[in-house]
């Protein structure tokens, strides 16, 4: 097998796992929340930090994957950020309304391309932002209901898109910058987000909930659901970083999106949630945008391909949805198709 297809093969694995595990996660934790009145959701992220890292150090130990030394300010910083951003995310569900939550998320794509404009010199065709503007639009008609506004909730929504549009590029910029994998990274980074979430996760679920998580009755159900929680959380933790670090901050949001898509359908099928013919259109619609930025990442990805081959001393780099990974570029030149939300407190609830 050649290594293009090789690499193809190994985003789209990437892809499956992540959209699989997501989903399983989402089943999981609706069932811990509707019918078991778990609503712990921050305190519960911080325990599936700390299994995952337990199970990579179980892993490194068996030599299943070689663990990488990064140095300790930019692994500290970059775990504490991501933990704080997960925090945040859940802040800003509980300080607004559903709606307003849902167009936070759908900024943090666009807020994104401009970070990566403005400080990696990245440059994107206007083929790939129409597809983006079709997939965010259908999102929203099929996601967003009220839009009810507030102050301190608009400086948290600031403050989380912020933080989690840094937290998502910088995951995917040590990767590539210090040749790290995304299990050597996600294995030392885990202990300092699970340690953030650790310490403020009751706080910050008792102020949204009026709950005290330690009060709660854990009985042997709830016990085995909360393990069976942290099991697939692995797999997603782990499939957030290999997508990121294989793929980019924008392909990975569009990948969110369409986890949202298939939750929502996931509701009304098997769910009887209710359904309106706005949630069916902005549902095609997103779909249909998805497929627009597959394909047109995928052609630029090809572009650029055939460029470094009859140029092989300009390097390029891309990210498309569904196809290969590309050679490290030098910044400030190739146009770049849509790239990579730290996998968040909120995504393991609702699936992003």
């Amino acid at each position: 097998m050649s290594d293009g297809a090789g690499s193809r093969m190994g985003v789209a694995g990437a892809l499956g796992l992540s959209v699989t595990s997501s989903v399983a996660i989402v089943i999981c934790n609706k069932y811990l929340i509707s019918t078991l009145g778990f609503f712990f959701a921050t305190t519960l992220t911080s325990w599936h930090l700390m299994v995952t890292f337990f199970t990579l150090y179980v892993a490194q130990r068996l030599r299943f994957f070689e663990p990488k030394p990064i140095d300790a300010r930019t692994v500290i910083s970059f775990g504490l950020l991501n933990g704080i951003s997960i925090g945040l995310l859940n802040l800003c569900l509980g300080f607004n309304s559903v709606g307003f939550y849902q167009m936070t998320k759908l900024a943090i794509i666009p807020f994104t391309i401009v970070l990566e404009t403005i400080f990696l010199n990245k440059k994107f065709s206007q083929s790939i932002k129409a597809s983006l503007m079709v997939l965010l639009l259908g999102v929203g008609i099929a996601s967003v209901t009220d839009l009810q506004l507030n102050l301190l909730g608009s400086i948290i929504a600031a403050l989380t898109i912020a933080a989690t549009c840094v937290g998502q590029i910088l995951t995917n910029q040590i990767q590539r910058r210090l040749k790290v994998s995304s299990t050597q990274l996600l294995y030392q980074s885990s202990p300092y987000q699970s340690a953030v979430l650790l310490v403020t996760g009751p706080f910050v679920d008792k102020l949204l909930t009026k709950r005290d998580v330690f009060a709660f009755n854990y009985t042997v159900e709830v016990v085995a659901f909360i393990a069976l929680s942290c099991s697939i959380a692995v797999c997603v933790n782990f499939s957030t970083f290999l997508v990121i670090g294989t793929t980019s901050p924008v392909t990975y949001q569009v990948l969110g999106h369409l986890k949202t898509c298939l939750v929502l359908s996931f509701g009304y099928i098997i769910l009887r949630d209710p359904f309106s013919a706005r949630n069916v259109a902005g549902i095609l619609i997103a779909i249909f945008g998805m497929g627009l930025y597959s394909y047109y990442s995928v052609a630029e990805s090809r572009k650029k391909t055939e460029a470094a081959i009859s140029l092989p001393v300009a390097a390029q780099d891309s990210a498309p949805l569904l196809g290969a990974k590309g050679s490290p570029r030098p910044e400030n030149k190739s146009e770049d198709s849509f790239d990579y939300m730290p996998r968040t407190a909120k995504s393991a609830f609702t699936g992003r």
